[in-house]
């Protein structure tokens, strides 16, 4: 698998939600709404989620190991942080 593009957004807000993000997988499949999050540690990529009827959230598309969620991980932030900054702009 490979990722062959991303689009990085960044989010001007009062929370922890910094940027969205789009990814295209082998030219072929496009996962849209991956989040970029402030936490704790620093900046994270959460995935595109749904809320369930009792108020959880649940995630729509998620990868299934930790070497791929490291990687589009990776990619996301490297495109974000790309991004020119605010007052770059």
């Amino acid at each position: 698998m490979e990722i062959t593009e991303v689009r990085a957004k960044r989010i001007n807000g009062d929370n922890r939600l910094v940027g969205i993000a789009a990814i295209t997988i082998d030219d072929c499949f496009v996962v849209h709404e991956l989040r970029i999050i402030e936490g704790k540690n620093g900046l994270f990529v959460a995935m595109p989620s749904r809320r369930m009827p009792n108020g959880e959230f649940k995630d729509v598309a998620h990868p299934i190991n930790t070497e791929t969620r490291n990687m589009i991980e990776a990619e996301v932030l490297e495109a974000y942080h790309a991004l020119p900054k605010p007052e770059e702009e």
